[in-house]
């Protein structure tokens, strides 16, 4: 009977201890950490369950080598996926924590349930983090757009973006004044630019722009830069100054916007930064 030999390299071990790691984070919390359903128990579990199916879904793929019939591109897809879930379960493993074990006092085996997802997410957050950092671009090396340092500051703004997204929609935060609409409008239009970037090159849909795509990347970094210097302008002085009616609204998730939102605008220089110096061969 004939053996299927599997490839072993380090790369495929951090896959594999990132898989394990977000199997074990979501098994023990929804089997013994006693949470309710809805709120951030929800959303730790899907950034668990999330990396896990899309660990597992890429580690199959390489494995059988069906890499030339998957629908999207394979140099993109898998170093993507591996941002993201970092980000998601480095996110786990704060909120997790915050909600779940500070100034809670469940009964002890329930706390040892948490105490260990949350240990889990933390390692499944490193072994990701690897991933990236054994399958980012080299400088000179060819490589798909996002396994270059632009495409992974992509990943971090769109998730930046969607972090903001929560923090100023409860409770709406945005509504009393036109300038911070404006700031909205900025967060809305880059998130979706940059998704849609992410998109067309993990579809390979990048020939499909009227324009060469390095051209819109430089145009569209140029433009996205410019708009979150308004915002991280604009955000704190009419959301902290009581001058323009802000009411003295200083609460933690408009101070995390604030400071989120200049986090993104960084995000953004540095990307268009590396934009216009980067050469690059999409695969």
């Amino acid at each position: 009977m004939p053996l299927i030999a599997f490839p072993t390299s380090q790369l495929l071990w951090v896959r594999l201890a990132a898989l394990l790691f977000t199997c074990v984070a979501f098994s023990v919390a929804a089997h013994g950490a006693s949470l309710s359903h809805g709120g951030m128990s929800d959303w730790c579990i899907f950034c668990w369950a999330f990396s896990f199916a899309c660990t597992l879904l890429v580690l199959l793929v390489e494995q059988f080598g069906l890499q030339t019939r998957a629908p999207v591109s394979w140099s993109n897809f898998p170093i993507t996926v591996a941002c993201y879930a970092a980000l998601l379960c480095l996110s786990a493993s704060v909120i997790f924590p915050l909600f779940f074990l500070k100034d809670q006092y469940p009964r002890q085996e329930v706390r040892d349930h948490r105490i260990a997802s949350t240990v889990f997410s933390c390692l499944a957050a490193v072994a990701y983090m690897g991933e990236v950092s054994l399958t980012k671009a080299r400088p000179g090396e060819v490589a798909g757009y996002m396994a270059t340092a632009p495409g992974l500051l992509k990943v971090c703004q769109t998730f930046v973006a969607c972090v903001i997204f929560i923090l100023i929609s409860d409770p709406v935060s945005y509504d009393h004044h036109a300038a911070l609409k404006w700031c909205m409008a900025v967060y809305c239009i880059c998130f979706i630019l940059s998704m849609a970037v992410v998109v067309l090159c993990v579809g390979e849909f990048t020939g499909c722009l009227p324009i060469p795509f390095s051209k819109f990347l430089s145009a569209y970094g140029l433009l996205a830069a410019i708009m979150y210097l308004t915002a991280t302008i604009i955000w704190p002085v009419f959301q902290f100054d009581k001058s323009y009616g802000s009411r003295g609204r200083n609460s933690p998730n408009t101070i995390a916007a604030a400071v989120l939102t200049a986090l993104n605008f960084l995000l953004y220089l540095a990307d268009l930064a590396y934009t216009a110096r980067l050469v690059f061969v999409t695969v």
